[in-house]
């Protein structure tokens, strides 16, 4: 545990960086608490396996993309320290010792699921043993399936070693000829892309499920493969490169210049070769070679490679081993309306809850759009969403009627920019406006504008989001949507399109909003009133409190208010899911500053932030907001973002009394925050009465805002740390 200090801030005394928690540090310890979900009998066995396989896969997007940006910095010889202090290449040491005991930690968790799930008649077996009682099934199962799609290759002076993708695992094998008529020889085996990497064995009516390894079956066969040679020793490795796009600041045509990237990024530089620990060294040393790979880049694996393929083990054959079925409820109000959105949200406004309530409502209320000949007109910000989206296919849909249709579609959203390309020329055939925002700033706001002719002449009908409009991610991830028919926001929204679409500099004063506050122009700075209005309050005797819930806590502007605010007397209690670089409970600095973080079933996503507003919290005159931004430089300084207040005191109740209790609540899946930037599993005080939010709202999907407030509880008690319980 590292000790704090006692730190005191105050205007124009530069105090110490130590005041920050190092953001990559934070991030490595909220997937450590992801693969915590795997431990432990709080989640079915699948369930448990699905954790594992999630925090492996966000490994390797933190090595494509932070790893590999500080390993650039720190290539190109530059020093400059972070918010927290330290140089790239301190930052670089502290992450590779913490990434070595994560994965040892992530072998560990494999071999102890392996056996759990051997335990319950889910078997991953040896080639040899598979070959005892499917050797048949084998052969013909490598001669059909594999042996046409695989490439041997021989590595010698006459042939340069393949390009292995980023991601892409190959076999090395060390041959000698079964005859003295050829020469010893490096084989090279790509694994393809495209097969399976756990295959399923027949059933053989036991009961059991029964797999086997992809790269174990390529590695038996090899002499097939290399007719005349005998292996004697081979090599699996897996690839991870640098995939951070960067664009440069004067590309004419965006299109053309993501396409080029895109091709780019599959051969970006290494920063990762992991390998069997089994390996021979001599095949480790030959590849790292060939590879031009630094002595960092090396990796051994004491065990599975790419455990993010865990996830091909989960079936829905053992229901029993997954959490139970869970059916999101449609908004009451729609349904009552005979699922006439408009009149719905003509009505009051509606607050969704994803994914407790249905994303359905979404597509639901586009599509209705789309087919009413009384619209005329829609605008569409898309930042994440599938080929085969809803949402995509209802603007299309509204296109051919011949309606007025916009999309602001975000191609530069990371890993998501191959399939916005392609919905943005479905889009464009269909005669949607396709829009693509500026190149320096990504447009992350989630808008939809709706045009209506009604009586009293044009209407619009405004959704915003928390979210992505994104149905697959919407079924886990938790969010807020908003539907409203209040003037005011609808003009705020065309007003946010056309501030885009018009392609203006993101001057600093931005758009002229009734209600929305947006970034870069203004959120920030908005934020920091608020802020200080509650310490201003504190200072006088007033009530005062703030409480927020987003994914990250980075901007060191924003902490240092928060800072400022706790010496002042606020309470503030913060749920940050992911990165928090704040310390909470720092003596002299924040002692009033509680931070916790929710793991569990959903993943939590939407932003939320409440300030008392000379009220004690929670209370109706307090200002309550949601938003499209982590509070993130990123966010607040290089993306367009909304921050969306909530005025109709219905759905004022439901985000303060209901989802912030409920979320603050919690003990059951949340780990609170210490001042080293340690988090400890929170311990229910009462076993028997133990609070999941998560739970509470699948029980309770459609919360109305009427009736009864959640009651707020006391502050959460901790589980003992490890050593202290030992």
């Amino acid at each position: 545990m590292v000790a704090v200090p006692a730190m005191r801030l105050d205007d124009g005394l530069a105090i110490s960086p130590a005041r920050f928690i190092n953001r990559e540090l934070s991030w490595l310890k909220f997937n450590q608490r992801v693969l915590e979900e795997a431990s432990g009998t709080r989640h079915p066995l699948l369930e448990r396996l699905r954790f594992l396989s999630i925090s492996a896969n966000n490994l390797d997007e933190f090595f494509m993309v932070r790893y590999a940006g500080l390993r650039e910095q720190l290539r190109a010889g530059i020093t400059k320290k972070s918010q927290d202090g330290l140089t790239p290449a301190e930052q670089v040491k502290a992450i590779e010792d913490v990434i070595a005991a994560l994965m040892e930690d992530q072998q560990t968790c494999w071999v102890d699921l392996k056996s759990e799930l051997s335990s319950e008649g889910i078997e991953v077996l040896s080639v040899e043993d598979a070959k005892l009682t499917d050797g048949d099934w084998l052969d013909e199962y490598f001669e059909t399936n594999l042996f046409p799609i695989l490439t041997p290759q021989a590595l010698d002076s006459a042939q340069p070693f393949p390009f292995i993708s980023n991601l892409g695992f190959a076999i090395a094998f060390d041959l000698y000829p079964v005859s003295t008529n050829s020469e010893p020889m490096v084989g090279l085996v790509p694994m393809p892309a495209f097969s399976s990497r756990f295959i399923r064995l027949p059933d053989r009516a036991t009961g059991r499920l029964r797999y086997v390894r992809l790269e174990s079956v390529i590695a038996h066969y090899q002499p097939k493969l290399f007719q005349g040679f005998q292996a004697r020793g081979h090599c699996v490795f897996r690839i991870v490169r640098d995939s951070d796009i960067e664009i440069e600041e004067e590309a004419e045509d965006l299109i053309t210049e993501f396409e080029i990237l895109l091709k780019q990024r599959r051969r970006g530089k290494i920063v990762r070769i992991h390998f069997d620990k089994d390996s021979p060294e001599h095949l480790r040393s030959f590849i790292a070679r060939e590879l031009h790979a630094e002595p960092r880049d090396l990796v051994l694996a004491g065990g599975l490679l790419g455990m993010k393929d865990l996830s091909g083990l989960i079936t829905s054959e053992r229901h029993d081993l997954l959490f139970p079925p869970f059916e999101p409820r449609f908004p009451e109000r729609i349904r009552e309306m005979s699922g006439d959105c408009f009149a719905a949200i003509r009505a009051k406004d509606i607050l969704v809850h994803h994914p407790y309530e249905s994303f359905d409502v979404v597509a639901k209320y586009l599509l209705q759009a789309a087919v009413d000949p009384e619209v005329i007109a829609i605008k569409q910000t898309l930042y994440r969403t599938t080929l085969n989206s809803p949402i995509v296919a209802a603007l299309i849909q509204a296109a051919e009627a011949g309606k007025n249709v916009t999309a602001l579609v975000e191609i530069k959203a990371r890993f998501d920019e191959e399939t916005n390309l392609r919905l943005a020329r479905d889009l464009e055939c269909a005669g949607v406006q396709v829009v693509y925002g500026f190149i320096d700033y990504k447009t992350h706001a989630k808008v939809s504008l709706v045009v209506r002719r009604e009586r009293d002449g044009l209407r619009t009908y405004t959704h915003f989001g928390t979210g992505n409009y994104h149905p697959i991610t919407a079924k886990i991830y938790t969010d807020l949507s908003l539907f409203t028919a209040d003037p005011a926001y609808g003009r705020d929204a065309g007003r946010l399109f056309n501030y885009v679409t018009a392609y203006r500099a993101p001057l600093e004063t931005g758009p002229d909003f009734d209600k929305l506050v947006s970034s870069p122009s203004s959120m920030k700075q908005h934020l920091l009133e608020l802020i200080q209005r509650e310490a201003d309050a504190a200072r006088h005797g007033k009530p005062s409190g703030i409480w927020a819930k987003m994914n990250s806590l980075v901007d060191s502007d924003i902490i240092d208010g928060l800072y400022r605010a706790s010496q002042a007397g606020v309470p503030i209690r913060l749920i940050i899911r992911g990165i928090c670089c704040l310390r909470p409970g720092v003596e002299g600095l924040s002692e009033n500053i509680q931070v916790k973080s929710l793991v569990g079933r959903f993943l939590e996503h939407s932003r939320i932030v409440c300030f008392a507003n000379g009220t004690a919290l929670p209370s109706g005159k307090a200002l309550v907001y949601m938003s499209s931004a982590d509070w993130m430089n990123r966010n607040l300084d290089r993306r367009v973002e909304s921050l969306v207040p909530i005025e109709v005191p219905t759905v004022h109740r439901q985000v303060l009394n209901q989802i912030m209790i409920a979320n603050l609540n919690d003990d059951e899946q949340s780990w609170v925050m210490g001042k080293d930037g340690d988090y400890t599993r929170q311990v229910p005080e009462n076993v028997d009465r133990s609070f999941s939010a998560h739970q509470y709202f699948m029980n309770n999907p459609s919360l109305s805002g009427r009736g009864s407030a959640l009651v707020l509880s006391e502050p959460p008690k901790l589980a003992p740390r490890p050593n202290e319980a030992k």
